[in-house]
């Protein structure tokens, strides 16, 4: 298997959403809504039109459906799944539409490169052959907005991977590399090299032969005792993963009637429960939050092409728990980084916490042995400033004191190279009164990871009134390397998030102060999915 796949040649057919194109007997099929060819209405609609088109055109016995610029179909388009939500309405013709490619008289075949997921993996699955370039991810995501798939995923997904993959996939939305849905039975064959040339020839040699409809499969579909064992074991790690969320659960609902009901009757099935969680408080809310954190990407003032610095090497000041989680982070994301503390014994404890986080991700086959030496690896501790002068991005977590803070970032202004970005993981601090002790303010800002950093997606980057343009840039695409989220906060005390804990605090403690006990009232809240706050054991 190669590492790399070459660049997918996509024939150039205008700026119709969805183009046509036969070649040498084989209908093309390309969408063109970039960037991620979303399926909104209009998609929809053309991909209906010309997949007609394709089974009465007597000069193509095949049909491949494939995706230009970066991927295949990244999804359904957001932003109707929130019109829809909001009018209480649901309309969309996909459903009726893969059922009527599904039972075309010619093979269709999915070419996949980049991201097939949620519309996009029900798209490929109704199609008859699936093939895919190295690149490809597949999954089944709607979990994650507080829905689930609603045209077949969870009626065809099972009967390609088996009852207990797709539960999971459905059930918690992570996507699949495409080695493994080459092995589950999702994808038939990997395509080396052009994706396009392969789909060409896949297709010619389908046109021989009968065609298989993901519907008519029934080897994976299991038997009921296995099946309560996977169901009932899958309701109860969604209680606890995903406490007070109901799509989770809604999704082992829906694949289980893949398993007990005949395919329409499940997809009917599937459509009710989809409908019904497309109106509800928890999708509304997740679909905004969807939308909101990619407008939190796009920053006033900045362009999209701002150039931005390379982060080749990093190192952290202080090795306590927040220091060992960033860390952390930087290293996992294959960047070398250099942790030190003031005394030994603190370094040593900081380096065994480490070691223990990464070996209970082995025990709980999350993480392989290798691949916990190979992290450990890449993090230097010390108890010196050695080689600092080579770091492109120092991040300092010392104790959270002004004065503290400023010492230290007196000291790194000797000793950093003049184009290393200096962060501060400060929670509360004034950025400005912190890039005041140094000579380059403009090399200076706020990097707030929330803690355990190793863990939690949230970084609140925060410019100062002299941060560059480039500065800004180059930590929100560090931030993204992490694989984390980044929101740009205003210099003010507390930032957000803290804002947010300070108002969440003081009605806590105004119900206190009012009779009502921590029970009272953080039961509910925990109970609901509401994270921050510990609920006591006695009172």
């Amino acid at each position: 298997m190669a590492a790399h796949s070459a660049e997918v040649v996509i024939p150039n057919a205008g700026m119709s959403l969805v183009s046509y194109l036969v070649l040498d007997g084989v209908a093309v099929i390309t969408i063109q809504n970039p960037p991620v060819n979303a399926l909104s209405a209009e998609v929809q609609a053309s991909l209906l039109e010309v997949l007609r088109r394709a089974m009465h055109d007597s000069s193509a016995a095949s049909v491949v459906i494939i995706g230009a610029g970066q991927t295949f179909i990244g999804g359904a388009d957001i932003r109707n799944l929130q019109t829809m939500a909001n009018q209480g309405k649901v309309s969309s013709m996909l459903p009726e539409m893969l059922m009527e490619m599904e039972l075309a008289a010619k093979p269709v075949v999915a070419a996949i490169h980049g991201n097939a997921l949620g519309g996009g993996l029900e798209t490929a699955m109704a199609a008859h052959y699936r093939i895919a370039s190295p690149d490809a991810r597949i999954g089944q995501p709607e979990v994650k907005l507080g829905i689930i798939p609603g045209a077949g995923g969870t009626q065809r997904l099972p009967r390609l991977a088996g009852i207990e993959k797709a539960t999971d996939m459905c059930a918690y939305g992570d996507p699949v590399q495409v080695e493994e849905a080459e092995r589950l039975g999702i994808i038939d064959q990997i395509i080396e090299g052009d994706l396009l040339s392969g789909a060409l020839a896949f297709a010619r040699q389908a046109a021989c032969k009968d065609i298989p409809r993901t519907r008519e499969r029934v080897d994976k579909l299991g038997m009921p005792d296995s099946n309560s064992t996977i169901f009932a074991g899958a309701r109860e790690r969604a209680h606890k993963k995903r406490k007070g969320q109901v799509a989770s659960l809604a999704a082992i609902e829906a694949v289980e009637a893949a398993a007990k009901l005949p395919f329409e009757e499940g997809c009917r099935r599937e459509r009710e429960i989809f409908a019904g969680l497309l109106v509800s408080a928890q999708a509304k809310a997740l679909i905004h939050v969807f939308l909101a954190e990619r407008a939190a990407a796009k920053i006033p003032n900045l362009a999209k092409d701002q150039a931005v610095h390379s982060i080749r090497g990093a190192a952290v000041i202080g090795a306590g728990t927040m220091g060992r989680g960033i860390a952390m982070c930087f290293a996992e994301a294959n960047i070398p980084v250099r942790l030190k503390e003031r005394q030994p014994d603190l370094l040593e404890r900081a380096m065994a916490g480490i070691r223990g986080i990464y070996e209970s991700s082995v025990a709980k086959g999350r993480l392989s042995a290798v691949d916990m030496e190979t992290r450990l690896g890449r993090i230097h501790p010390q108890l010196d400033y050695d080689c600092f002068d080579r770091a492109d991005i120092i991040v300092e977590a010392a104790f959270e004191n002004l004065d503290v803070k400023r010492n230290l970032f007196g000291e790194l202004n000797h000793l950093a190279k003049r184009d290393a970005i200096l962060a501060t993981n400060t929670s509360y601090l004034n950025i400005d009164h912190i890039a005041a002790a140094t000579s380059r303010p403009e090399m200076v800002l706020g990097l707030h990871f929330f803690g355990p950093a190793q863990v939690m997606r949230l970084v609140e980057i925060t410019p100062g009134a002299a941060t560059s343009k480039v500065v800004l840039a180059t930590a929100m695409a560090l931030v993204k390397k992490l694989g984390k989220l980044g929101i740009v906060a205003g210099n003010c005390p507390g930032f957000i998030g803290n804002r947010m804990l300070r108002a969440y605090r003081r009605e806590a403690q105004l119900l206190i102060e009012e009779g009502a006990t921590p029970f009272t009232w953080m039961r509910p809240l925990r109970n609901s999915g509401w994270r921050w706050g510990r609920l006591p054991h006695r009172i």
